[in-house]
């Protein structure tokens, strides 16, 4: 990773079509670099859930290459690469496993290295049947989220100030309530990533959000479902 991550780290100084052009040959070489490892993933994270088995790299990572046209930084390429791992492949819209390597010296993203399970800014209709599974579910996504690994937390990022309409806001897990990402979180440092055996450690990490992704894949399910019979 050693490799990846200074090739980040250059291009991050170097963000111009120039620079990349020339270096073309070093970002293939890191980019192999990162699908080997994406493939020992999805692997070993097949071990235990068989919903992404058969995927391939290609179904879970990312292009290079910055979609600039709505934003203010116009750098065209990313710092970071990325592997979405869930049943399906990255477009499929169910939540899934999701690894990160960042160029590893700054705070924040995209500079840090991330693990993460579950689901960034959920669907709407999402949302709601998880809060009402929250709500009625007399803790049980409560343990779910103790049970992980205590590396990971939830990801509070534009939690709502209250519970959302509809909902008890005296309810005891009205913190839950107020979630808008469903995702568990780990910020791993530089030594982590630098590992030798970095893919049997990340897919145990892994593991323990198996029934973390489970209970939010089930919501995703009944709307994908409901979507289905409302369209016949």
């Amino acid at each position: 990773m050693k490799q990846i991550i200074e090739f980040l780290r250059q291009l991050r100084d170097n963000n111009n079509r120039e620079w990349f052009t020339e270096h073309k040959a070093d970002y293939r070489e890191a980019q192999e670099r990162f699908n080997r490892l994406t493939e020992q993933l999805i692997i070993g994270i097949s071990q235990f859930d068989p919903s992404v088995s058969g995927l391939t790299a290609k179904d879970c990572t990312y292009r290079i290459y910055r979609d600039v046209r709505f934003s203010k930084d116009k750098s065209p390429y990313k710092t970071h690469m990325g592997a979405y791992i869930c049943p399906g492949g990255k477009k499929s819209g169910f939540s899934g496993y999701y690894f990160h390597i960042g160029t590893g010296d700054g705070n924040g993203y995209p500079s840090q290295h991330m693990l993460a399970s579950g689901d960034y800014i959920c669907d709407p209709h999402v949302l709601k049947i998880l809060r009402e599974d929250i709500c009625y579910g007399g803790g049980d996504f409560d343990q779910i989220v103790t049970d992980a690994a205590p590396a990971f937390s939830l990801d509070r990022d534009s939690m709502l100030q209250r519970v959302p309409h509809g909902f008890p806001s005296d309810s005891p897990y009205a913190d839950y309530l107020r979630l808008r990402n469903f995702c568990l979180l780990h910020i791993p440092d530089n030594s982590f990533v630098l590992s030798p055996n970095l893919a049997e450690r990340t897919v145990e990490l892994f593991r323990t959000t198996l029934p973390f992704l489970q209970y939010v894949n089930r919501a995703v399910e009944y709307v994908k479902n409901e979507g289905k019979s409302a369209s016949h």
